[in-house]
């Protein structure tokens, strides 16, 4: 499959998927804060709502699981002992766990690298100590949307703000480098110098509007410098590109992306949270125009919309929790009520639970379809103009992410903008 993103909205060509696994059932109270979450979560309902998900992908698409294209190329020997040397390295990782781990097979090893290892209980310092696992396990993984952003025909490594989900980073990478299923080139700008800390960059910020302008969020997850490395990747293209910057609320955690408060739903439509995205605050967005391979403009906007439109984008938004009441928008856009994945023109997928979200498409002409039915073929989504499949969604809101965030797309056609 040749990697190709050109927009947040061409009718989908593939997607990789995480079906949750037990490094989600791998943590404590104690450790939810450390793993992102604000709770622990309940796996099989988690999965219950999930397989919803990829079962309405699976019908529409052509879906990659993440851990099968691990297991894939780990078969590969000097694969596998690069992903672990990078992988130990990272996470300074002693050479004995690291000589063990080399000695399993792929798909062994695959389920290690994601689930986590349990610390051997060998000597009194370890079974004092309270940490459970020498390798962590990967509990936010099934938020694939985060490590790598496919951009055009390239593959944007993230380097992620937290040091927990940097070896979905290290493990997206090699996938695109050594599986044959993808035709790509990875873009890691970390690996080429050090670089300090503050730069920050996450897939949940970046979205593709077109080829030639993408829209980026500045909050908890992407820095400033983040984006300046995005750019000067960007700048040396040599093409003009044009870069939608809009600063994020620094809490709560319902804002740790932009695809949290804006998702694009189809050419002449956006879901939005009003307060940040259109009420007057505080939060700023700038345009970057780059041109000959200079940054040429940095302005700053009224709103993205109002940016947007200034680059042939009209966009009529469209409101998470409706119009009419600040206090439902609120709740909804905690529980991923913006977070929406187009796959296709108009066709998106969402959360049944925000019902007022639902609602609002509705009144403007989204037929609503039930995951389950789209499933078992009662409803085609290529029967409907313009549709919102709904999932089951009580426990995987609680993740903090909705379909989008859960989703990462490879291949798209184009759009007739």
């Amino acid at each position: 499959m040749i990697v190709d993103i050109h927009s947040e909205i061409g009718t989908l060509d593939g997607v990789i998927l995480h079906s949750p696994g037990q490094e989600v059932e791998n943590m404590t109270p104690e450790h939810a804060e450390r793993a992102l979450y604000s709770d622990i979560l309940n796996l099989s309902v988690v999965q219950h709502e999930y397989a919803q998900l990829e079962g309405v992908l699976n019908k529409v698409t052509r879906t990659f699981q993440v851990r099968q294209l691990l297991e894939e190329i780990l078969q590969n020997e000097k694969v596998k002992q690069g992903v672990l040397g990078s992988i130990c390295e990272h996470e300074q990782i002693g050479k004995c766990l690291q000589e063990k781990l080399s000695e399993l097979d792929a798909t062994s090893l695959a389920a290690q690298l994601i689930e986590g290892v349990v610390m051997e209980q060998n000597s009194l310092t370890r079974f004092w100590n309270r940490q459970r696992y020498e390798l962590m396990p990967l509990h936010n993984f099934f938020f694939t949307r985060d490590a790598a952003v496919a951009i055009r025909d390239k593959v944007l490594i993230s380097r992620m703000a937290n040091k927990v989900r940097e070896r979905e980073s290290i493990i997206m990478e090699a996938i695109f480098d050594y599986h044959p299923g993808f035709l790509t080139t990875t873009v890691n700008p970390y690996r080429e110098v050090s670089l300090p800390p503050e730069i920050r960059i996450e897939g949940g910020d970046v979205l593709v509007a077109r080829g030639d302008v993408f829209l980026i969020g500045i909050g908890s997850r992407t820095s400033t410098q983040g984006v300046d490395v995005l750019l000067d990747r960007l700048r040396k293209v040599g093409q003009k590109r044009y870069v939608i910057v809009q600063e994020l609320p620094p809490t709560p955690e319902s804002f740790i992306h932009l695809d949290m408060v804006f998702t694009f739903l189809s050419q002449g439509e956006c879901m939005v949270y009003e307060p940040v995205i259109l009420k007057p605050n505080r939060m700023q967005t700038v345009m970057i125009t780059i041109d000959n391979g200079k940054v040429a403009s940095i302005k700053e906007q009224k709103d993205i919309l109002s940016a947007l439109k200034s680059l042939q984008f009209d966009l009529k938004p469209l409101f998470c929790g409706g119009p009419k009441d600040s206090w439902t928008q609120e709740r909804e856009q905690w529980h991923s009520g913006t977070n929406f994945f187009a796959i296709a023109p108009g066709k998106v997928i969402g959360y049944a639970r925000n019902r007022h979200t639902i609602d609002e498409l509705s009144r403007h002409g989204y037929d609503v379809l039930k995951a389950a039915d789209v499933i078992n073929g009662a409803v085609d989504p290529a029967a409907s103009e313009k549709c919102v499949i709904t999932l089951e969604g009580s426990e995987l809101p609680r993740g903090g992410g909705g379909a989008r965030c859960l989703t990462m797309p490879v291949a798209r056609k184009p759009v007739d903008w």
